[in-house]
């Protein structure tokens, strides 16, 4: 099957670029072809970064129908969906709405991992009731901010505030998350279901990794190791303290 996977940021680094091309040519065979859109280094982030970001993503969508079976928006907040569904003869798929439709599928709370004061409306619109919110990771105002070191603690510190507070399933809704492989570190480290919003859900979606199984490398997962290593010498660090609740409102 030929995917094509639309990047919702500016990227000149081509690991990143085809980081979650990699992981479902991996994991389910595909030949994926992915590109960026054009200017919009940080991704999307804010309400005028996604207004931004549509017409440029309905382009490509454009430009690589002719051949892809598919096509993938692999942003959590889906800008230009509609749009593209209505331009292409073949199926669009939401990284944001896939996986909350994904984690309603496990029953109970679902713990919602993203950027510090940003929910992606495909996200909270599907969660609705069910959606368990803290404060979001300190220093991550933009989804580039995952791949910085502390971008990771902090990422890290809110996955366990998250299921501190009740959630019985995480959602990662950042592409930044994917682009750092976290969602396999979360689910060993957390053991609870973790889906990753910019790639389908396979069986390793649904469990806790064991040892040998489920494995997949990624070019940032040393920097994650890296982190993981320094939270248990420094437990304090990262701040796993009582979390910070916040109410669902207009969020994008």
């Amino acid at each position: 099957m030929r995917v094509g996977l639309i990047r919702v940021m500016t990227t000149s680094d081509r690991r990143l670029l085809h980081a979650h091309g990699k992981l479902l040519q991996e994991t389910f065979g595909f030949t994926v072809t992915s590109r960026s859109i054009p200017d919009q280094p940080h991704g999307v982030y804010d309400e005028a970064s996604l207004l931004a970001a549509a017409p440029k993503v309905v382009e490509l969508a454009r430009e690589m129908a002719e051949e892809a079976d598919a096509l993938i928006i692999s942003c959590a907040s889906e800008p230009g969906l509609a749009e593209a569904r209505a331009l292409v003869g073949i199926p669009v798929i939401g990284a944001g709405s896939a996986a909350a439709a994904a984690a309603l599928a496990f029953g109970g709370r679902v713990g919602v991992l993203g950027l510090r004061h940003q929910v992606p409306a495909p996200v909270s619109q599907l969660l609705g009731e069910r959606m368990v919110l803290i404060d979001g990771p300190e220093s991550v105002e933009t989804p580039d901010a995952f791949l910085m070191p502390t971008g990771i603690f902090d990422a890290l510190a809110a996955a366990q505030m998250l299921i501190d507070a009740g959630a019985d399933v995480i959602v990662q809704a950042s592409a930044g998350l994917s682009s750092i492989g976290m969602a396999e570190v979360l689910r060993r480290k957390l053991g609870v279901p973790v889906i990753d919003a910019s790639q389908p859900p396979d069986p390793c979606s649904f469990r806790p990794s064991q040892p040998g199984s489920c494995r997949r490398s990624d070019p940032w997962e040393a920097s994650v190791k890296a982190a993981l290593r320094l939270q248990r010498r420094l437990p304090r660090l990262v701040g796993l303290s009582r979390p910070r609740f916040r109410t669902p409102g207009l969020q994008q």
